[in-house]
Parts: C-alpha cells; structure tokens; sequence
C-alpha cells in the first residue's frame, strides 16, 4: 500500500467479521483521519478474548484497494488479524489501531470475553495507542448515527494527546441520542444462568449460550454500566497488566515453604 507519510496510518479489526455493518462506519470515519488498513476475520469471531489460531494455519486475502484504504478478510481471530498486519502487511508502525465497532456492548465484565479487546489489547501491547469501540445493541443493522460523529473526535484527541505505556481505550456507547462522554470504571458484575440447556430430535441434551447480566453496584455512579444507562458514551481506560499488585504483600507472606 502506497501511505503517505504526512498521513497518520490507521489498522482496523473487529470480531463480527469483514462484512459487518460496524466496521464499514468505522472504516469511513477513519478514512478522514489517514490512511486505513483493514484486517479483519472472515467470518463473526465474537467472544474470542486473546484466542490465537495455533492448530491450522491461518490465510488472508486482499478484498479491497482505493485511495487511502486497503482491505483484507482472514481466517483467524482478532487478534490473529492484528499480528499478521503487524509482521506482514503494514509497512510502518500504524499510529493507531482501533477495532469495531462491536455489535453489542463490552462494558464490565464484558471486556475479559471480547475479541474486539482482545485486538485492542494486542495493538497496545505493541505499544500502539488503540481503542476498542462499541455499541449497547446486537442487532445486525444497529442505528450507528449518534455514535458515529464521536469516533472521529476520540480517534483523533488519542493521536494528539497519547495514552500512557500500557493502556487503550474500551469505548462503549448506548443506543439513540447520546448525552455526552464520561470517564469512568469498569463496573463490577458477572453473568449468571449462562447456558439454556435444549434437547434434540434424538434427545440428547445441547446448551444454548445465553445468560444474564448481574450489576453488582447498580447505585455507582462512576461505572461504564451507569454511564451506558444515563445515555452517556463510556471511556474506560484499560491495562494490559493484571498484577494485583495490592495483593502481593498479603500472599508472600503465605507459609508456603
């Protein structure tokens, strides 16, 4: 790809796969920011987290060439897509990697599970300021015209400002008309009745993934779920090192010897 070197260079990746409706909105704003590279999996990866494909090789194919953007569909997960354009596409060191924008929210505890921060995770492991964009609904034609003048304005203050060694940005945004942004945390919750259990023509038992989400401090204020819920977009700044580093002093002192 011929990028021009006055342009910031731009590597994009979700897990709902090349055709979603997500990606192409994102792709379109960021085509006004720079150059883009899209490399993205084949087919929907959602709830891939880190997952690597280390059993089969993986393949990609360029699907698209124009002014300023190239396109490639692969076999592997997200974050497959953003290693095989860092060791074999991109020419450069992208200035930013975003993925998205996921169909369905990834606040909370959310955000352990998604290949859409899987690929953030792997793009600021690389030391690439990188951001994770979604939207609070699963539908295939999700309404995007609220979010979208926002990805613009958050993709470019990350360029300019930076973000410290480390961390990306999880961005999630409610469905209809949007308030404003807010900073906050990631609220503290977990998924219970996870699996609806069905019986086949052969009865023999399969299980459904399904569940509920269970907001354990739904009075905070401060959280990325309060945020969604007020109609606010969430910015949740996130880490790459899980250290409970406030733990260590405890656990050391464990007679273990």
């Amino acid at each position: 790809m011929d990028v021009k070197k006055n342009r910031p260079l731009i590597l994009i990746t979700n897990d709902d796969g090349i055709d979603a409706k997500g990606i192409g909105v994102l792709t379109t704003e960021m085509l006004k920011l720079g150059d883009v590279i899209v490399v993205a999996p084949d087919s929907a990866r959602s709830g891939q987290s880190n997952a690597l494909t280390v059993m089969h090789p993986i393949r990609f194919k360029k699907i698209e060439e124009t002014e300023g953007l190239i396109r490639f569909s692969c076999t592997g997960t997200p974050t497959d897509c953003v290693k095989l354009a860092m060791n074999e596409i991109v020419d450069r060191k992208p200035d930013l990697v975003v993925a998205g924008i996921n169909h369905g929210s990834n606040s909370a505890i959310n955000v352990i599970y998604s290949g859409t921060m899987g690929a953030v995770l792997e793009g600021c492991e690389n030391g690439i300021p990188s951001i994770g964009f979604s939207i609070n609904d699963h539908s295939l034609e999700a309404d995007f015209n609220f979010f979208q003048p926002f990805l613009f304005r958050i993709a470019q203050t990350t360029i300019d400002s930076g973000l410290a060694p480390e961390v990306c940005l999880n961005v999630n945004a409610p469905v209809g008309e949007i308030k404003g942004i807010k900073v906050v945390r990631q609220c503290k919750g977990r998924w219970t009745k996870e699996f609806a259990k069905r019986t086949d023509p052969h009865g023999r038992a399969y299980f459904w993934l399904t569940g509920y989400f269970e907001n354990h401090e739904p009075e905070a204020q401060d959280t990325d779920e309060w945020a969604l819920n007020q109609g606010f977009i969430s910015i949740v700044p996130t880490k790459i090192d899980l250290t409970a580093y406030e733990a260590i002093e405890s656990i050391a002192g464990w007679d273990l010897i």
